[in-house]
């Protein structure tokens, strides 16, 4: 698995009542809803990529007034044609 090491400033986490651990998870869970929401990861990507299991980061979609699904007209309709 890949690494990443970003820098913030140190009073950060005291400011946001939050431990380091508590912090990277809040930056993994920010960084897969917002891939989601552009489009440029799945819905278990996203899910995977914060530690989260699918359901809990549909609650955390949810909770953040996030479409959880990503349909455009044409993808719609190919939805509809499809059933039946």
């Amino acid at each position: 698995m890949t690494s990443v090491t970003i820098q913030l400033p140190d009073e950060l986490p005291s400011s946001l009542h939050r431990s380091p651990i508590e912090l990277e998870k809040d930056i993994k869970v920010a960084a897969a809803i917002d891939w989601y929401r552009q489009g440029l990861i799945s819905q278990g990507r996203a899910a995977e990529l914060a530690g989260l299991p699918r359901t809990a980061f549909l609650d955390a979609l949810a909770a953040r007034k996030i479409d959880v699904i990503h349909l455009d007209v044409a993808e719609l309709k190919q939805e509809m044609d499809d059933l039946v």
